[in-house]
């Protein structure tokens, strides 16, 4: 469960549906938005867990396909996440880009713009049996999700 180092095609492919829509949004935020007062210490949880939820995206070659078995479910889960993340955004993008459109639930999922993604990448920890991508993906988990909870109690 500890992983083999290489570079992994399927994090690089993972990073960057995430990265696209986040870089896009960058220029489209929310009217209103603003990340003044995020609690400190969730905000150090986001930004550890996103530098290692990065590497491990890349160094484990656990991550890439190989030949189909059961456990291969846990990759096709992963990607459907990562599919409905990269939907949700379509929406706010067309959208009229409120705090309520960007702190949105999607299929029953709420904070889906925070909550998707994470999951995506905990289902392609246990896929890969990455424990160190399962402990990023937590530790990112408990920052993004709870400084998305945080604003969306402001709106």
């Amino acid at each position: 469960m500890s992983g083999n180092l290489g570079f992994s095609y399927i994090g690089f492919l993972f990073l960057l549906m995430l990265f696209i829509p986040n870089i896009m949004w960058s220029k489209r935020k929310p009217q209103g938005y603003t990340s003044e007062k995020e609690n400190k210490v969730l905000l150090f949880f986001e930004r550890l867990g996103e530098g290692m939820v990065c590497c491990c995206s890349l160094a484990f070659s656990d991550f890439n396909i190989h030949k189909w078995t059961p456990w291969s479910l846990w990759l096709i889960a992963a990607f459907v996440l990562m599919i409905m993340y990269e939907v949700w955004w379509i929406r706010y993008f067309r959208s009229e880009r409120r705090l309520s459109d960007f702190y949105s639930g999607f299929f029953g999922i709420p904070l889906a713009g925070a909550t998707l993604p994470v999951m995506a990448f905990f289902m392609l920890g246990i896929y890969g049996k990455v424990l160190w991508m399962l402990i990023a993906t937590l530790i990112l988990g408990i920052g993004h999700v709870g400084i998305h909870m945080q604003h969306r109690k402001t709106i």
